[in-house]
């Protein structure tokens, strides 16, 4: 698969009208097809199947340099997968997308990808943390969403909890940072964890709750019980 034959299979199934709409509703400067998120899926899922891993990587960081909205979609559908025998062309291909952020759409289905990739081998969580320390507003973003799966665990193991300390601590640092996509990401990750951890989150609330945007506060809280919501 080349990636001139991945760009046509896209744009065959784009129609003007929805790619219209699309550029309205995300209103970043980009080309847009008008594909539909399932078609998106589909190729995607074929194309993980005609490729090695390598492969996979070369093809989607052609995809991304397109700058075409759904081949940048597709370039991080293409790379999401659990399993990877020999993973590091794939975390190094997501490494390189994360300055080139502008967007929440494409932003998210990247991070995705890489929460695998984090899941596989979670020292790499010491990458992420420098990305808390970028001026790039995308790459802040980034290292919440991308360690997502940290606020998931049932019964978390100590390392796990490790982690997942370590990132209430990043997200402690971001809440002087009064941008909305900052303070919604600190509300996402609070939120997520307060169903599986609702005491760290009323305890990151009592420290720095005060100094959040009333909006992401409340999102926080949103799962916690009727009182702690309230509060």
């Amino acid at each position: 698969m080349t990636a001139e034959a991945a760009l046509e299979a896209l744009r065959a199934l784009g129609t003007a009208g929805k790619a219209a709409q699309m550029a309205a509703y995300h209103k970043v400067d980009r080309p847009y097809l008008g594909v539909a998120n399932g078609d998106l899926d589909a190729l995607a899922r074929d194309w993980r199947r005609a490729l090695e891993a390598p492969a996979r990587a070369d093809l989607a960081g052609a995809l991304w340099d397109s700058n075409i909205h759904e081949a940048r979609i597709a370039a991080a559908k293409l790379l999401t997968q659990a399993r990877q025998k020999d993973d590091a062309a794939t975390w190094d291909r997501i490494q390189s997308w994360v300055p080139e952020f502008d967007a929440w759409a494409i932003a998210d289905h990247a991070c995705i990808a890489g929460q695998k990739r984090l899941i596989a081998d979670p020292s790499r969580i010491d990458t992420v943390e420098n990305w808390t320390r970028s001026d790039h507003l995308w790459t802040r973003r980034a290292a919440l969403v991308i360690t997502l799966p940290w606020t998931k665990q049932r019964d978390p193991k100590p390392d796990e909890l490790a982690i997942r300390d370590r990132v209430l601590g990043w997200a402690a640092g971001y809440v002087p940072d009064r941008g909305w996509f900052i303070q919604k990401a600190i509300a996402w990750w609070l939120r997520d964890l307060s169903r599986r951890d609702p005491d760290r989150v009323r305890a990151f609330l009592a420290e720095h709750g005060a100094g959040m945007k009333p909006f992401a506060r409340k999102e926080a809280a949103r799962l916690l019980p009727s009182e702690d919501a309230a509060g």
